[in-house]
């Protein structure tokens, strides 16, 4: 059963050819491995090699710079691709959507050469640190530092919940260069952590769902990088680079919401329409069609947001406000389906070994992290 959707109107020749190669690719060489990953709580990093190899990391990074030279397109391509085989363990959009973005817009020509080759590559997995345990959405409270020490920096501090953290060797982290000055106090600095001594990684998370994606708690213990590390040279231009980049991230949860939603409608109406009750199919109750059809509605409206959010994002138009509603809305949807859907597997639904319950699981962090939803209408409120 495939689920007919409407062309999206970004999507070129191209992006279109990236779909169907990274879907087949995850489909055949990723999904066979994705039981094993989620049992040991983590990809293998041969697997980022193997994307790198493929063309699937970096993909809108200029060629210069070793990526693939696409735009935003060809990142929300994969996204869709990976949610299309219903992987939820690879951290790649993260990687090439948010953290290669915050080099290549905001570092030093140095810097540009020095990280985002390898990164294309999978030489280097990225991550970037916001979140701190008494600090989550309020990124000018951060605690962490990164005080002047001669020609470099000393850091002390900790994150938590960050994204690849178990593989990952090169951190953005966002820290204050200048503890007394609020926002103007936020910089990031990037590091390299096979490089510095002090940083360790704590415990991968037990999470609720995402079983396969390594979330890591971060600790860094008078860590010293040099000069060359502080993300364009220039101290205190930390929360603007946040700020700059926020609605790309936003963008970002969305497209993985709407593709778990297509993802969850197929394997439901594959389901209903094979397993039988009182002698016929499940799908042939008047309950089921109509929460089926309800469940296509919610679809259809978040690909056209998303859709039109796209298109505004390609051009440069995507605002603070937009993005936040996006986010919130496509979230909410998303794990509102997925809880549809599980009901009409019934019992079975309630079993890990069937996709729609991971998915229900995966789903429901969606709502939290790049920002939480009540966040989400905190920020779009302001501009009404």
């Amino acid at each position: 059963m495939t689920i007919e959707c409407f062309p999206a109107p970004w999507m070129t020749d191209e992006h279109r050819m990236l779909f169907d190669t990274a879907a087949r690719f995850f489909k055949q060489q990723w999904v066979p491995r994705d039981e094993a990953w989620r049992a040991q709580g983590m990809m293998d990093r041969e697997a980022w090699r193997e994307a790198g190899a493929q063309g699937f990391l970096c993909a809108s990074t200029p060629e210069q710079y070793g990526g693939g030279g696409g735009d935003f397109g060809h990142e929300a391509a994969l996204v869709l691709a990976q949610g299309e085989a219903g992987l939820s363990g690879f951290g790649g959009s993260l990687h090439s959507g948010i953290v290669a973005p915050y080099i290549l817009h905001y570092g030093t020509e140095e810097q540009k050469k020095r990280w985002l080759p390898k990164l294309a590559t999978g030489e280097l997995i990225g991550a970037i640190a916001m979140t701190e345990p008494g600090t989550g959405s309020d990124l000018q409270g951060v605690r962490t530092l990164a005080l002047k020490e001669g020609d470099g920096y000393r850091i002390n501090g900790s994150k938590t919940f960050i994204t690849n953290g178990q593989l990952a060797n090169l951190v953005i982290v966002v820290a204050k260069t200048n503890k007394d000055e609020g926002a103007h106090g936020v910089s990031l600095m990037v590091i390299e952590t096979d490089e510095v001594q002090g940083f360790r990684r704590g415990r991968n998370l037990d999470k609720l769902g995402m079983e396969a994606q390594d979330t890591s708690e971060l600790f860094f213990d008078d860590v010293v990088v040099p000069q060359e590390n502080l993300l364009g040279g220039v101290e205190g231009q930390g929360f603007f680079q946040l700020m700059q980049e926020l609605p790309q991230e936003r963008l970002l949860v969305a497209l993985a919401g709407v593709a778990a939603m297509r993802f969850a409608m197929k394997a439901t109406l594959d389901y209903t329409k094979e397993r039988k009750a009182f002698g016929k199919p499940i799908f042939s109750f008047q309950n089921s069609r109509f929460k089926l059809a309800e469940c296509q509605a919610m679809l259809l409206a978040c690909e056209a947001m998303t859709d039109a959010a796209m298109v505004a994002h390609l051009q440069g138009k995507l605002g603070v406000d937009r993005a936040a509603l996006l986010k919130y809305y496509v979230t909410d949807c998303q794990f509102k389906l997925a809880d549809e859907c599980l009901q009409l597997f019934g019992g079975y639904g309630y079993m890990r070994e069937y996709p729609i319950a991971r998915m229900w699981a995966d789903s429901r962090v969606q709502r939290i992290y790049g920002g939480t939803n009540e966040i989400m209408k905190e920020l779009a409120s302001r501009f009404l």
